[in-house]
C-alpha cells in the first residue's frame, strides 16, 4: 500500500526559515486549505494519507520530507541543518516507527531529506546550506550495506537539491542545471528558463504531481509523455515549498 505521511500547517508558518526568497506575508489559513487539497490529491493518486497534527511552535513542520529519509529497508531520522527544525524529528520518528526500522544521523552531521533524490539504488545527495559532508558520510555508512550508492552533488542556487532536480522515472530527472553541479548517470530534462523553480515534482505511480504555477513546465512534461496533475500551493511556495517537501511517500505492507 502506498502511504503518505503529512503534517498540518503550523499557524506560525510565516515565521519559517528562508534562504533564497525574500519574506512575504503568508496567510496560514489559506496555506492550510491548500495543504488539505494537496492531501486530497495524494489520496486521489492512491495514497493512504497519515496526517499528523500541527505543531504551532515549529513553523516549518509541515515540511515533513526534511526530518527523514524513507527507504525500502529502513528510515533515516535526520539531524536538520536548520537548528530551529530539529525538534520536528521526534514526532516524525514516532509516525514512521510502525513501518520501518529507524536509523539516526548524529552530530556534527547535518542532512535534510530535501537534499536526497533517489534514482533506483543511487542516492544523489546535495551538499547544501542544510546538508554537510559529515551528513553525507554518515548516510553512506548507513545505506551502503543495503546496496545503495551515494553520489554527492554540490547545490549552487537553491535551498535543497530537490528544489533543483527531481526524479521523473527510470533514469530521467527534471532539473534546473544552473542551480547544481552536473549530474552523472542520469538523463536530464531541462525546466524552461522562465520557470527556474519548477524542477520540484513528485512522481506517484504513472503521474507527475507539480505546482499549478508552472504552466510551461507542465506543457513540457505532457509533451514528453507524462500524465500531469497540478495543485495550487502558492501560499506554501512563499516558504520555499515544493510538492515533495510536504509528504513522506513510501510503500507499506
Amino acid at each position: 500500500m502506498l502511504t503518505a505521511v503529512t503534517r498540518a500547517v503550523s499557524p506560525n508558518l510565516a515565521l519559517c526559515e528562508l534562504e533564497f526568497l525574500e519574506r512575504q506575508p503568508i496567510d496560514a489559513v489559506r496555506a492550510a486549505a491548500q495543504h488539505h487539497q494537496y492531501e486530497e490529491c495524494l489520496e486521489s493518486l492512491g495514497a493512504r494519507v497519515i496526517a499528523l497534527p500541527a505543531e504551532p511552535d515549529l513553523p516549518d513542520s509541515v515540511f515533513v520530507e526534511d526530518p527523514a529519509i524513507v527507504l525500502d529497508e529502513f528510515a533515516v531520522i535526520c539531524r536538520t541543518g536548520a537548528e530551529s527544525r530539529r525538534r520536528e524529528a521526534d514526532s516524525i520518528a514516532q509516525a514512521l516507527a510502525p513501518f520501518r526500522e529507524l536509523k539516526r544521523i548524529t552530530a556534527p552531521a547535518t542532512i535534510e531529506g530535501g537534499d536526497v533524490m533517489r534514482v533506483g539504488k543511487t542516492l544523489y545527495v546535495g551538499v547544501s546550506r542544510r546538508t554537510n559532508r559529515e551528513g553525507i558520510l554518515q548516510l553512506t555508512e548507513i545505506v551502503e550495506p543495503c546496496g545503495y550508492r551515494v553520489k554527492p552533488v554540490q547545490v549552487l542556487g537553491s535551498l535543497h537539491l530537490k528544489s533543483a532536480c527531481c526524479w521523473l522515472g527510470e533514469d530521467l530527472v527534471l532539473a534546473n542545471r544552473e542551480w547544481i553541479e552536473p549530474l552523472r548517470g542520469v538523463r536530464v530534462l531541462d525546466v524552461p528558463a522562465q520557470e527556474p523553480w519548477a524542477a520540484n515534482v513528485l512522481r506517484i505511480g504513472e503521474t507527475v504531481l507539480m505546482p499549478a504555477s508552472f504552466p510551461c513546465t507542465r506543457d513540457l512534461l505532457e509533451r514528453s509523455g507524462f500524465r500531469v496533475v497540478t495543485v495550487d500551493i502558492s501560499e506554501l511556495q512563499k516558504a520555499e515549498a515544493g510538492v515533495t517537501c510536504s509528504s513522506l511517500v513510501f510503500e507499506t505492507s
